[in-house]
């Protein structure tokens, strides 16, 4: 096996059990949380974390993109880097805990608003160190730290949530102590902080780093507005109970993101490396065809599966959340695949095009959702998302061309998505034969995609077994 490929699928093993362990817990949640919390209180909690993912990107200076991106790089000092990026994050927080007065005066977050500043300040500081150990490629005490999280978590919920009863809040409280002991584990595991050297933070290094990260803000807020903007307007515009339904649907498509999350963070590694290679084209094509085929199975199966899915997952007064769950799923796909193209700009540090492609997506989203909420509902919301997101990809697959040409080969990516429209539009409608067509087209989607698969893969595996031989 090329050690390019065995180098992304070890790397994408060791992010797997780190992610999958954290996202997994979502799911162990789920039945707790839904037993707990009524859908209003737990919308509530929802839209806490929510609103703290959109400051996340202004608190942090966006400085997480170019950790990675220059931390990977051996032209630049890793002390340099750490120092720059920790000054970043201890400016960011100062400069929004000087906002204080400001934000204790929203009126939805204000009663929440010290947890709001833990919660960030916990958060800011484990992504510092998780990122610079990605950078340093410690990827199995990556892998170590997800495990742990995952436990500390369950560990805290319990306390906060089952025995003292907390609510909500005991939810968010759970995840800030959480991420408090993920950082000082790392912290002291990896002895991150004996790279912090004001010496090294050259102007130059701080410039260059802060000129590639802070049109990321912009994107990252952005990318808040198309994934997330659409529980507030259904909150706002249907009601806070739909609205709670309407956040427990974006559990099932989590799971396609799970694979979209572990894969990024191996993939982005990958990325900067061969992208400075001369003719990277042919390992970004193999590596897209074999992802687009792995997210399309996956997504049709989970779409099949998703009714006594939810069923085991939630309390019985959630069930009904499974009807957004079809076109929620496709629209997670279309976003993976887009941030399969976003390593492009970032392999050539172009932030801009990045920047641009997301706002596009946030404006069509806003648009679709004031247009098909008021018809449709929360289904208008989730068909809004798949639209938006198809946009997103739709423009980087164009953009990226003069950059890394991949081949996305349209009409196969046009034929994978009737079909998963297909899928989703006898799912929700429920005719007679439903579950038959389902399952047809689910197989369908299944042949159709493993073929592309299989070529990829196969090519991997011989030269692995010939030079084992």
């Amino acid at each position: 096996m090329n050690s390019k490929y065995k180098f992304l699928i070890s790397n994408t093993g060791l992010f797997f059990i780190s992610t999958f362990s954290s996202k997994f817990l979502v799911f162990l949640l789920m039945p707790i949380c839904t037993a707990v919390l009524s859908p209003g209180e737990f919308n509530a909690a929802d839209l806490m974390t929510q609103t703290a993912n959109l400051l996340i990107p202004l608190v942090s200076l966006g400085i997480p993109n170019s950790i990675i991106r220059f931390g990977l790089d051996n032209k630049y000092s890793k002390r340099g880097v750490f120092t720059v990026a920790a000054l970043s994050y201890g400016i960011g927080f100062l400069i929004f805990l000087a906002c204080y007065p400001i934000i204790v005066k929203i009126t939805f977050i204000s009663q929440y608003v010290r947890y709001l500043y833990l919660y960030l300040l916990c958060s800011c500081l484990r992504t510092l160190v998780q990122q610079f150990i990605r950078a340093k490629t410690y990827t199995k005490l990556y892998a170590v730290d997800g495990i742990m999280a995952t436990v500390n978590t369950l560990i805290l919920v319990y306390v906060f949530l089952i025995k003292m009863n907390l609510g909500a809040m005991g939810y968010i409280m759970a995840t800030i102590g959480a991420d408090f002991i993920s950082f000082l584990f790392l912290s002291i595991v990896s002895g991150c902080w004996r790279y912090f050297n004001i010496s090294s933070a050259t102007s130059e290094l701080a410039k260059e780093m802060l000129g590639y990260c802070l049109p990321l803000i912009p994107t990252g807020i952005f990318w808040w507005i198309t994934n997330v903007s659409d529980r507030y307007l259904v909150t706002a515009m249907v009601s806070g109970a739909v609205g709670g339904l309407y956040a427990i649907s974006y559990k099932i498509p989590s799971i396609v993101n799970i694979f979209g999350t572990v894969f990024t963070e191996a993939w982005q590694i990958s990325a900067v490396k061969e992208g400075q290679e001369k003719h990277p084209e042919l390992f970004f094509k193999n590596v897209f065809r074999a992802y687009q085929a792995i997210v399309f199975i996956s997504g049709a199966g989970l779409i099949l599966i998703c009714k006594p899915l939810i069923s085991i997952m939630v309390d019985k007064s959630y069930y009904d959340s499974w009807r957004f769950i079809p076109v929620l799923i496709i629209a997670t796909i279309f976003s993976c695949l887009s941030g399969f193209m976003s390593s492009i700009y970032m392999v050539q540090k172009n932030g801009r095009a990045n920047l641009i492609t997301m706002m596009a997506g946030a404006i069509s989203n806003i648009a679709m959702n004031l247009l098909l909420i008021p018809k449709c509902g929360a289904q208008g919301a989730a068909i809004a998302t798949f639209i938006s997101y198809l946009l997103v990809f739709i423009l980087r697959a164009l953009g990226t061309k003069k950059f890394i040409n991949i081949d996305i080969s349209p009409l196969f990516m046009t034929v994978n998505v009737a079909l998963m429209c297909a899928l989703s539009y006898v799912m929700v409608i429920e005719n007679k034969f439903w579950v038959l067509i389902s399952i047809i087209i689910t197989i369908i989607i299944f042949a159709y995609n493993i073929m592309p698969l299989i070529n990829v893969v196969m090519p991997m595996i011989r030269k692995f077994t010939v030079k084992n031989k």
